[in-house]
């Protein structure tokens, strides 16, 4: 992707469309887009990110979907999508107001209900407890739902989250996709 560090500070505050189509059952749900996100249009696009491997090993996404670009047809196709609760991008999630993630859980809460997923997977429970002012959350499924979807808080797939392996995130990534009867 061979983007300077000046040419990426440039996308800071940009924002990249949601992926959902039609028949959503599982929407995955970042923290907000990262600069090589909002340079290339993709979600988790950053090289490194394990998102798109732990949906492999978990059987969310075929074994040959290896890029951003090639996940997307793959992930509509199976009723999956990606939205994230701030809009905007920066360099990291630890720029953002708490005021930004709690009017990103507004813009999120419109979104399924239009939209009416099955689970709704958020990936940072951090800024979940943030968002949705619930200080004591653990990750998995949560007791209130948001509409008529399941909640399930699983672990954000940035490096930055070094605790976490490509088969803890897997695991994770497996149980809200079971939820939604994805596999």
């Amino acid at each position: 992707m061979g983007f300077t560090r000046a040419e990426l500070e440039s996308y800071a505050g940009r924002t990249i469309p949601d992926l959902i189509g039609d028949d959503v059952r599982l929407l995955f749900v970042g923290i907000n887009p990262g600069l090589v996100s909002a340079a290339t249009g993709l979600h988790f696009a950053r090289a490194g990110n394990r998102f798109y491997p732990a949906l492999r090993l978990a059987g969310i996404i075929p074994a040959e979907v290896m890029t951003p670009e090639d996940a997307r047809p793959a992930l509509l196709s199976r009723g999956i999508g990606i939205t994230n609760i701030v809009e905007r991008a920066s360099a990291r999630a630890d720029e953002l107001d708490p005021a930004e993630l709690v009017e990103g859980r507004r813009r999120l809460e419109a979104l399924v209900a239009e939209h009416r997923p099955r689970v709704v997977a958020i990936a940072g429970i951090t800024s979940y407890r943030t968002a949705f002012d619930r200080r004591k959350a653990r990750a998995g499924r949560q007791e209130e739902p948001m509409g008529d979807a399941q909640v399930w808080v699983v672990p954000n797939p940035s490096g930055l989250n070094a605790h976490e392996t490509v088969e803890s995130l897997s695991a994770a990534y497996a149980e809200a996709a079971v939820a939604a009867g994805i596999v």
